[in-house]
């Protein structure tokens, strides 16, 4: 299955649902022209729900770095939300669950933005 993508809003969050497998082609460009374009919109705090994406390859761990970086460097703040075990466990391996903020619960995780 490809990566899809919706987002809508939560007050002044973005909240971006994704389903499908963020892997090479496709799936990693979604997710940069997704995240570049939600910030060419002035949108600077956004939540990245992960709870449909059952797949990430290490093309998408880079993609997912770098829109953090990308975010950051605009000022923002992104956020992750509802992780699959597969998607910890892959962000423990690689010591990124200590880069990224993960949140559990949506009202939470909005509400933990600046």
């Amino acid at each position: 299955m490809s990566l899809q993508c919706t987002f809508r809003d939560a007050g002044t969050v973005t909240v971006v649902d994704f389903s499908g497998k963020i892997t090479l082609g496709e799936g990693s460009a979604l997710l940069r022209k997704t995240i570049r374009g939600l910030l060419d919109e002035g949108r600077m705090k956004l939540l990245i729900d992960l709870g449909d994406v059952d797949y990430i390859d290490s093309a998408g761990i880079g993609e997912m770095v770098t829109a953090y970086t990308t975010v950051k460097n605009r000022g923002g703040e992104l956020k992750l939300l509802n992780l699959t075990k597969k998607v910890k466990d892959l962000l423990q391996i690689t010591k990124l669950y200590t880069v990224f903020d993960v949140h559990g619960e949506e009202a939470e995780a909005v509400r933990s933005f600046k």
